[in-house]
């Protein structure tokens, strides 16, 4: 296994940054790099498919098993030069403090390049630099890069500092207002509205290549050593043989590695757009939608006449129909959008909510079926939303969920019919969940 985990001491240090920058910079080398990105995220996985030119699969140390991790890896790894971004601090994990980019870098046997702000600071970068290095015996922080680095004498004095850490320098980037990404209330706008996207990427690339060592960073990940490649690990169940997904702006949150892991069990995927009022594909099985933004969206999802037709014919003729989170609101008889206004949705579901009255909920869930005839098992979910439950109506729950800590949560999600839905966003089986 060949690769690198690009972490940070916190988030907003400059790592997504560095790593969009690192991808394309490789990959103008000709190096073809598997993008991975640790954690639950699904809105970064798409600036780093759209910097390498290759699909990015979440590595999630607390919702994946170790198998499933192991294996999305060495598939990756066979396939190009492994490159993840952390999430968060590279310690910071779930509520119970498991699950930290350490934990997957520890698990994988891969090298940590760790990007630091220095915007605000000088000699005190070698005490956060040991301290990270030293902090855990089986996490190996294999050099850093120093960004928002403001003159050549302020980086002359941070490499004094770090001289006697026996930690490389193996990166310099200096302060530049032109590489930030905008962010809204689920993280950062999405890659497909991004209008000066390729710029963006051509640019941080650019600042990469003049102030990092390449071929220093290319040496560490062919450094790195993992396990032999595991036996393939199934992830959860594809919903039917022929799975129609809803895919664009108000519908671009689904897993790679559980619609690949649907393929590779043998399931046919198509996909279709509720914003361009397309239907799903009559001979589907089973219809996703998954999470996105549809607040942002309600009006023109809700005057889609063809895409609601669609929905509608499908559920009558028994196809089944799962909606995660925001695809759960569209499920829904109505969404109140910021403004107050209500749209109506598809009505498969007697559910309201509203982006209007806004409260965030986020974090991991082990989930347990309530209706084995839609799932059977346990699970790994995350959940991160700021809309409400206005009004539910008479129909059975779909799960029973608790946190990460193991605190209950409740009975969550709705049914009825052949029609299912929740705030919760699948990642994997727990145990035997099939």
């Amino acid at each position: 296994m060949s690769g690198l985990l690009i972490a940070a001491p916190s988030s907003g240090s400059g790592k997504t940054v560095v790593t969009l920058g690192l991808m394309r910079a490789l990959s103008r080398r000709g190096v073809v790099v598997s993008p991975g990105k640790a954690g639950p995220d699904y809105i970064d996985p798409a600036f780093h498919a759209a910097a390498s030119g290759r699909t990015c699969f979440n590595f999630d140390p607390w919702a994946m098993r170790a198998a499933l991790l192991r294996d999305q890896a060495a598939r990756s790894s066979d396939e190009g030069l492994l490159v993840i971004e952390a999430m968060m601090g590279l310690f910071d994990g779930a509520a119970d403090g498991t699950g930290s980019a350490a934990d997957l870098a520890a698990l994988l046997a891969l090298p940590v390049i760790l990007v630091i702000d220095c915007a605000r600071m000088s000699q005190s970068v070698a005490a956060i630099a040991t301290g990270f290095a030293c902090f855990r015996p089986d996490v190996r922080v294999a050099g850093v890069i120093l960004n928002k680095v403001g003159s050549v004498r302020h980086e002359g004095m941070l490499r004094a500092a770090l001289e006697n850490t026996g930690l490389p320098v193996l990166g310099v980037l200096r302060s530049n207002p032109d590489l930030h990404l905008p962010e809204r209330h689920l993280g950062l706008v999405q890659a497909s509205e991004h209008a000066g996207l390729e710029t963006f990427i051509e640019a941080a690339a650019t600042a990469v290549e003049e102030g990092c060592d390449l071929a220093a960073l290319m040496a560490l990940a062919k450094g790195s050593t993992g396990s032999a490649p595991p036996p393939e690990t199934a992830t959860i169940p594809p919903l039917a043989q022929h799975i129609a997904v809803a895919r664009d702006i108000a519908f671009a949150f689904s897993y790679p590695h559980l619609l690949d892991g649907w393929r590779r069990q043998g399931a046919e995927i198509s996909f279709f757009s509720p914003i361009a009022d397309e239907a799903p594909s009559t001979d589907a099985g089973a219809i996703y939608l998954p999470g996105g933004y549809p607040e942002l969206h309600a009006g023109r999802i809700a005057g889609a006449l063809t895409f609601k037709a669609g929905m509608s014919e499908a559920a009558a003729l028994g196809a089944r129909v799962y909606g995660e989170c925001g695809g759960y609101m569209v499920l829904g008889d109505g969404l109140i959008d910021a403004d107050g206004q209500r749209h109506a949705m598809l009505g498969l579901l007697p559910l309201t909510t509203s982006y209007a009255q806004r409260s965030r909920h986020l974090g991991y869930r082990r989930i347990r079926s309530l209706v084995p005839e839609m799932f059977a098992g346990a699970f790994s979910a995350h959940e991160f939303h700021y809309s409400t439950v206005i009004s539910e109506g008479d129909a059975e729950r779909l799960f029973e969920a608790e946190d990460a800590t193991g605190q209950a949560v409740g009975a969550v999600g709705l049914v009825r019919g052949r029609v299912c839905g929740s705030y919760m966003h699948l990642i994997d089986r727990i145990g035997d969940a099939a």
